[in-house]
């Protein structure tokens, strides 16, 4: 039977899909609940307060070794395409959404959250050869990108004919939020706009 690799795919926004070196040896789900302590005076222990669920995590070790079996190429041609799911995309203001696949058993759609090298064989220049990738990855449940945390701001040059709405349609999907860019640039009319100018798109929520 042809052994079937896993593959790393980025479905949001969409970007291809490349198989990882060698499959992982183990790999670990986790899930947890986050509690409150309510304090009253006079307990011996507070009671606990259900505050909410947390997500599912997906965590492993990826090996990368080019020295036995990849004609000594510098082994982060291919790590770099597991850290490069850690970068903020323009559109999402968020790192993308990824699918783990091995086989039919583990599907698992997520953010990249952490992401870890450890070069372990150099060649006599230097090059690495071998690494392993500690990754670790938070579940992505379907419209969860709207709470995603904004902390990512851009900015955007005006061209002629450009309106507000059509600056928020065009970076937050959603024409009616053109008040944060009114406020971040300190517009007063929406409807004046000078071609040239350079806008903060602030994140928002």
């Amino acid at each position: 039977m042809e052994l079937e690799r896993a593959t790393i795919e980025k479905v949001k926004p969409a970007g291809g899909k490349f198989e990882v070196l060698f499959n992982p040896r183990e790999y670990r789900l986790s899930k947890g609940n986050q509690f409150a302590e309510v304090a009253i005076p006079g307990l011996g222990a507070p009671p606990l307060q259900f505050g909410r669920g947390g997500a599912r995590t997906l965590s492993m070790q990826l090996f990368f070794d080019t020295h036995t079996y990849h004609d000594s190429e510098d082994v982060q041609e291919h790590t770099r395409k597991v850290t490069s799911l850690l970068k903020v995309d323009e559109d999402l203001h968020a790192p993308p959404i990824c699918k783990f696949t091995w086989g039919k058993r583990l599907q698992f759609v997520g953010v990249l959250e952490r992401a870890q090298e450890n070069f372990k064989l150099f060649l006599p220049d230097g090059t690495p050869v071998r690494a392993t990738v500690d990754v670790s990855f938070k579940e992505f449940v379907e419209g969860q990108e709207k709470r995603f945390s904004a902390n990512y701001v851009k900015r955007y040059v005006v061209h002629r004919g450009d309106t507000l709405a059509g600056i928020a349609h065009r970076h937050y999907g959603d024409a009616a939020r053109w008040r944060p860019i009114a406020e971040a640039n300190g517009i007063d009319d929406p409807l004046r706009l000078v071609p040239g100018r350079v806008l903060v798109i602030p994140a928002i929520e």
